[in-house]
C-alpha cells in the first residue's frame, strides 16, 4: 500500500483551495493543513500577511495585496466598501458580504463575497489577483502559490493581436472587450491588458434604478426604523419572493399583490423617502447580500398572532421582525 505523506496531502489541499472547489474541500483542508503550510509569493517575495482559508478557498487581505500590485485603496465607512484603483487604471469596488464586484462600473458575480476579520477585508486570492492584472501559479509540492505582475503587451508589426491572443490564451474578442477597444483602434504602439479576469465571464443579474428605488421605498416604510441588518432582511424577503414560484416574478408585482404590504395600496409607499441606510440595504440585497436565507415572510411576533404565523419556520429574528418561510 502506498501511504500519502503530509507533503502530498498538503499539495492536494492547496490545489483545492486555489481552485476553490467548495465546502467539502474545506473539511479536508482543516484536517490536513493549516495557514503555516501555505506560502504566497509575489515576484519571488513572500507575503507575510495572514492568509485565510474559508469554504474551500484561499483569501488574502485587500489593502496589502493592492499595495504590492501598485494599486491604491480608499475606504467608505458608511457603505462598508473599498475602492481599488489599479496600476493599470482599472477601478474595483468591493463590499463586505457582497458577492457582486463593480469592475470598471460593470457588475460581476464573484465566487464568494469578501469578508472582514481583525479589521481587514479579505477577498478570494485567485479572482483578486486577476483583477489586479496578475497571474497565479501553484507549486503544489512545496505548498507555494506564486503570483506575478503582468505588464501590458504592446502591439507592433511583429507582435500582433493574433500573437497576443495565442500567447495569453484569450480570444481576440475577449482582449478587445477587456481593453474597451474595437479592432480598428488596435495599431502599433497600442498597449493591451492581457489578463482577462475570470469574473468577467459571470455578469451579475441586472436591475434598474426603478427596481432599486421601489425596493428602497417599501423597505423604508416597513423597516425604516430598524437597523441596517433589519432593513437588509426586509429587502431580501421581497427578492426571495421574486425567486419563489409561489409569488409574482418581479419586485413591483410582489409589492403590489396580496395584502402584506398595505402601504402599496393606501398611498404611503408613494410618499416614502428612503434614507441612506435603506438605500444601502436595498442595493446590497440586489447585489446578493443576504442575511435571512430563503425567508419569504416577515412579521412582528409581538403583534402578528394566529395559526398562520405560528406555523412558519422562523429563520432569524432581527430587531422587531422575525423572518420566516
Amino acid at each position: 500500500m502506498i501511504r500519502a505523506g503530509k507533503p502530498y496531502i498538503i499539495a492536494i489541499v492547496l490545489a483545492l483551495l486555489v481552485l476553490g472547489f467548495g465546502p467539502q474541500s474545506l473539511v479536508l483542508a482543516r484536517e490536513a493543513a493549516d495557514a503555516n503550510d501555505i506560502t504566497i509569493k509575489l515576484d519571488g517575495k513572500k507575503l507575510t500577511d495572514s492568509v485565510r482559508k474559508l469554504d474551500g478557498r484561499l483569501y488574502v487581505p485587500v489593502n496589502r495585496m493592492a499595495e504590492l500590485f501598485g494599486a491604491t485603496t480608499s475606504w467608505d465607512q458608511d457603505n462598508e466598501e473599498v475602492t481599488i484603483h489599479t496600476a493599470l487604471n482599472d477601478k474595483i469596488v468591493l463590499g463586505i458580504g457582497v458577492p457582486t464586484v463593480y469592475f470598471n462600473e460593470d457588475r460581476y458575480r464573484m465566487e464568494e463575497a469578501p469578508f472582514s476579520s481583525d479589521g481587514r477585508i479579505f477577498v478570494p486570492l485567485r479572482q483578486f489577483t486577476e483583477m489586479l492584472h496578475g497571474t497565479l501559479k501553484l507549486n503544489a509540492e512545496d505548498g507555494v502559490v506564486e503570483l506575478t505582475k503582468v505588464q501590458p503587451a504592446v502591439i507592433s508589426s511583429e507582435y500582433t493581436l493574433d500573437d497576443i491572443s495565442k500567447e495569453f490564451s484569450s480570444s481576440k474578442a475577449e482582449l478587445l472587450k477587456r481593453n474597451g477597444l474595437d479592432s480598428k483602434q488596435v495599431k502599433p504602439g497600442t498597449k493591451l491588458k492581457v489578463v482577462v479576469p475570470s469574473v468577467l465571464s459571470q455578469p451579475a443579474k441586472p436591475f434598474t434604478d426603478a427596481d432599486l428605488q421601489l425596493l428602497a421605498k417599501i423597505t423604508m416604510v416597513e423597516a425604516g426604523y430598524e437597523s441596517y441588518q433589519g432593513q437588509l432582511g426586509l429587502a431580501n424577503v421581497i427578492l426571495n419572493r421574486v425567486k419563489d414560484s409561489k409569488f409574482p416574478d418581479s419586485i413591483r408585482d410582489v409589492i403590489y399583490s396580496g395584502k402584506q404590504f398595505p402601504p402599496a395600496h393606501n398611498g404611503i409607499l408613494d410618499k416614502s423617502k428612503p434614507n441612506a441606510s435603506v438605500l444601502r440595504a436595498a442595493k446590497d440585497a440586489l447585489n446578493g447580500k443576504n442575511n435571512v436565507e430563503n425567508a419569504v415572510y416577515f412579521f412582528n411576533p409581538d403583534i402578528s398572532k394566529g395559526s398562520f404565523w405560528s406555523s412558519l419556520d422562523v429563520i432569524v429574528t432581527i430587531g422587531h421582525h422575525s423572518f420566516a418561510k
